[in-house]
């Protein structure tokens, strides 16, 4: 190319997209321009690549796309075409970085994406205007000014921790996070859980987010963006906090999304605080005690031991609002013991008080209605706002909503050692390790487990082990993106122990969840024929009536089935307890194969 003086451009993609089927011949239409075509992994790369980026570079892929994207910013006569799947949250991801790397050095940045129209005259527009303004610039004898690379972060000091700095955090599951937040501020973390549950910040979102990120990550964005704009708080002595899960896709770069949003809102001075197990980030002013995390932990267990108890009897209360009374009330309690404040309950008193209250809150027990599960991604899946508040919706409808606990994802985020240290060539000691932090969790939910076990209307949650063996029929353990096994395994649990009606809940275009969620409801309903699931998607456009119909045509099969067994055999679901599947009684029965921890 050098030597005939012509110009190139480096076509960037995903491996597969070098399929002439896929690219749809995307490189001989730019190469009939007399440009030179590279791929992104052909380039004779001979420096270091400037790190670290704003997002996580966890990938080989990513971190050619991004070394590919410095390596044209020194040359004059490359350009950077980026191919992109439609709907690919991952791609939000690396679109953005890459674009940052050319805009930072003045250089053009032109992305493309690929689906299965195979009409290529969008793209040749879109390759004669960059071609256009390359003429253009040389015309003018613009050339890239290349430019450090590094992000620096801002770090949450221990200064900032002295002078009180308001640290703002989401709100995913209004129960649990509503008894952790005081918690934190007992320990002196001044944290606010923030409030703006509306589409005002969903629209936030749709603006600083880039459009093709998934909808958890625009909503998250837009709340906390929509915070900081709206002059509640002094931006001076502000930070954010997020959890980072050290995952793929979004799950580790939500906070990369953040800081992105805030650059370009000119709030780059705020920092930006990771909660994650794994030390992807350390901020000196933000060390969490031991304690802490145990009454964390804790106060996770209250929040779903309330969120059980509630949404079991909430249907059938005899006096309406009763039960959310109820849960406000031990809410209050559990607080109270969590911060030292009023504190006249042990661990196990409370739990078993907890499930005394709500066995003996009155209700009408002549009731039967259908009771439906709901599975998917974790955010959609806890925050009301992510999901349509989909629990009131069901109840509204005439069900009784079964969400399973929150402390599971934990549970399944700290399994995943132990299979790859059994089959992928992971450290045993990180295996010992995580079971070690499996029967930390169980020990502090066992009171939970034992007193709804003791209750006669509700049921107890089973071992994360029993959960697992109950997934392997259906899906590998290896499938560890996103909500991975746990959401099949979850499935199979509600289905197993008589619960066949479920709405498996996703963000739109969420690639593990439709491979670990809607790809095991075929295997699932030819397994279970009683089995009743509906998979709707989630995102900023979503059609709420199309949503709606699906889950009353779930409502209305699971409704059928009802009458029809209440008709052979009346009784009443809510005195007796849901009598588990011969297949949860197999399972179950293998306690020799389940490790018992607690």
């Amino acid at each position: 190319m050098e030597r005939a003086g012509k110009r190139g451009i480096v076509l960037a993609g995903r491996p597969y997209h070098i399929d002439p089927e896929i690219n749809h011949g995307i490189a001989e239409l730019i190469a009939s321009y007399d440009l030179a075509v590279f791929t992104e992994d052909s380039l004779p790369i001979d420096f270091e690549p400037e790190r670290p980026l704003r997002v996580v570079d966890q990938w080989v892929y990513h971190s050619r796309l991004y070394s590919a994207a410095e390596f044209v910013c020194k040359r004059n006569d490359l350009e950077l075409v980026q191919l992109v799947s439609f709907g690919c949250g991952i791609d939000a991801v690396t679109s953005d970085q890459v674009n940052e790397i050319l805009d930072n050095s003045g250089k053009l940045y032109t992305l493309l994406k690929i689906d299965e129209i195979a009409n290529l005259g969008a793209v040749r527009i879109r390759i004669r205007t960059l071609i256009s303004a390359m003429n253009l610039r040389q015309e003018q004898k613009i050339l890239p000014d290349p430019k450090p690379l590094a992000y620096r972060r801002v770090e949450y000091t221990k200064q900032m921790h002295k002078d009180g700095y308001t640290i703002l955090a989401p709100e995913m599951s209004p129960i649990h996070f509503n008894i952790m937040e005081p918690v934190f501020r007992s320990y002196g973390f001044n944290t606010v859980l923030m409030d703006n549950h509306n589409r005002a910040a969903i629209d936030t979102g749709l603006k600083y987010v880039n459009n093709d990120a998934c909808y958890p990550s625009i909503i998250v964005v837009g709340q906390f963006m929509d915070a900081v704009l709206s002059g509640k708080y002094d931006t001076d002595r502000l930070a954010l906090i997020m959890s980072q899960t050290c995952g793929c896709c979004r799950a580790s770069n939500y906070i990369p999304f953040i800081r992105r949003a805030l650059d370009n809102a000119g709030y780059s001075h705020i920092p930006v605080v990771s909660l994650n197990p794994g030390g992807l980030e350390k901020n000196e002013g933000f060390k969490l005690p031991a304690k802490l995390i145990i009454e964390a932990l804790k106060g996770v267990v209250y929040g779903d031991l309330l969120m059980r108890c509630l949404c079991r009897v909430r249907p059938y209360e005899k006096k309406p609002g009763s039960a959310n009374r109820l849960c406000e009330k031990w809410r209050e309690i559990c607080v109270d013991s969590l911060t030292g404040a009023k504190n006249k309950y042990t661990h196990k008193s409370l739990c078993e008080s907890i499930v005394w209250a709500f066995d003996h809150l009155p209700i009408d027990e002549t009731i039967v209605k259908p009771r439906v599960g709901i599975v998917g991604e974790i955010l959609v899946k806890y925050m009301p706002l992510a999901n349509n508040y989909l629990v009131d919706l069901l109840e509204r409808e005439g069900a009784e909503a079964i969400v399973p606990d929150f402390i599971d994802f934990f549970n399944y985020c700290a399994y995943g050692p132990q299979y790859q240290a059994e089959f992928l060539g992971g450290k045993k000691s990180s295996a010992i390790t995580s079971k070690l932090i499996i029967r930390l969790i169980e020990s502090l939910r066992k009171p939970a487990v034992e007193a709804l076990k003791a209750s006669k209307r509700f049921d107890a949650p089973i071992s994360i082990y029993q959960i697992a063996e109950m997934t392997k029929p259906f899906l590998s353990l290896g499938n560890q993106y996103g909500e991975g096994w746990l959401l099949a395994g979850e499935m199979v649990k509600l289905i197993a122990s008589g619960v066949p009606n479920i709405i498996c809940i996703q963000p739109f275009a969420c690639l593990p969840n439709n491979v670990v969620g809607k790809g095991v409801i075929k295997a699932l309903k030819k397994t279970y024929p009683e089995s009743n699931i509906a998979a709707v998607d989630y995102d900023p456009g979503a059609s709420e009536v199309n949503q709606l119909n699906r889950i009353k045509l779930m409502l209305a099969s699971a409704n059928s089935k009802l009458a029809a067994q209440e008709q052979e055999t009346p009784s009443n679901a809510l005195v007796d307890k849901a009598a588990p599947t011969p297949a949860t009684s197999a399972y179950l029965g293998k306690r020799s194969e389940i490790p018992d921890f607690v």
